[in-house]
């Protein structure tokens, strides 16, 4: 056993490093398929930790940190009794409560933000699309300061910009995740921060392509009506086959996680067909140098 991955029951766990986010919901889903294993119903499991059948629901959900008493009183309902997967279970949930990076940033942070960044932490792959304006993880400093300067007030905005650029270390990280984006041509136009800003921002766009792990598209206004014209979206994939895609959309005061076979599906198939219905990758390069000339 090492200190970077666990086996847990024959079932090849994640990279600990990648975050508690994705931990904790690996764990969960482990507790449900041993409850289901076992014969025991959301109501008996509840009864047992002296609990509610929410409260069973969160923790399979990977929705809540785990208190290790509870843990051990359902492997125990479940039946498993082995002290060797017991103890690798426990460490496992252990690491799943520990704070990630961003625990130093939530008085910034609505709850529903910190779970989507240890999510983006854990992703193998991130496919987004954009309407407005072009990708966190792809602004720069002074592209982030404009956008934080629209919402938030100016007292905290430099710790907002700071919290912007640690998420796009995870880009930057061996064992980072591939980013497909696809922008509307509208991002390329509007002028956040003013026209220098802008420009630089797009040149940014166009380095950051020359990394094999970014891929970017632009949505024409040629096309004109568009699979994706709800709105912005991102969809997050993970390299264990336990953890189900989940899709992010965001609304001013919340946000909405699916995660249901159906949306998924749907949002695929959105996601399908706005790629499509853009301008290959090079063609898309060329806009953004273009745009950024013309500035």
């Amino acid at each position: 056993m090492t200190a970077e991955s666990f086996r847990i029951f024959g079932v090849e766990s994640i990279d600990v490093d990648r975050g508690p986010t994705a931990l904790r919901m690996l764990v969960g889903t482990h507790l449900r398929k041993l409850r289901n294993q076992a014969g025991v119903t959301p109501e008996e499991a509840a009864d047992y930790i002296r609990g509610s059948t929410a409260k069973i629901s969160r923790l399979e959900l990977g929705r809540t940190g785990f208190k290790e008493r509870d843990v051990r009183d359902l492997l125990d309902l479940y039946r498993v009794r082995e002290r060797g997967d017991i103890d690798v279970f426990l460490e496992l949930v252990r690491k799943a409560n520990a704070p990630g990076w961003w625990h130093t940033y939530s008085d910034l942070l609505p709850s529903w933000f910190e779970n989507f960044l240890g999510l983006e932490q854990a992703s193998l792959s991130i496919r987004t699309f954009e309407a407005q304006l072009v990708p966190g993880l792809l602004q720069t400093e002074d592209y982030a300061r404009a956008v934080v300067a629209l919402g938030h007030e100016s007292l905290d905005s430099a710790r907002r910009v700071e919290l912007r650029k640690r998420r796009q270390e995870l880009l930057t990280r061996p064992n980072g995740p591939t980013l497909w984006a696809v922008l509307d041509e509208s991002v390329l136009h509007r002028p956040v921060g003013g026209a220098a800003v802008l420009r630089n921002q797009l040149q940014h766009l166009v380095r950051v392509t020359e990394d094999y792990r970014v891929t970017i598209q632009v949505l024409p206004y040629a096309a004109g009506g568009h699979a994706a014209v709800g709105g912005s979206f991102t969809m997050l994939r993970f390299a264990e086959e336990d953890l189900p895609d989940i899709v992010y959309t965001e609304q001013l005061t919340s946000s909405t996680y699916m995660d249901k076979q159906v949306d998924l599906e749907n949002y695929r198939r959105v996601m399908d067909r706005v790629s499509v219905q853009s301008e290959t990758p090079d063609r898309s390069r060329a806009m953004i140098i273009e745009a950024a000339e013309a500035l």
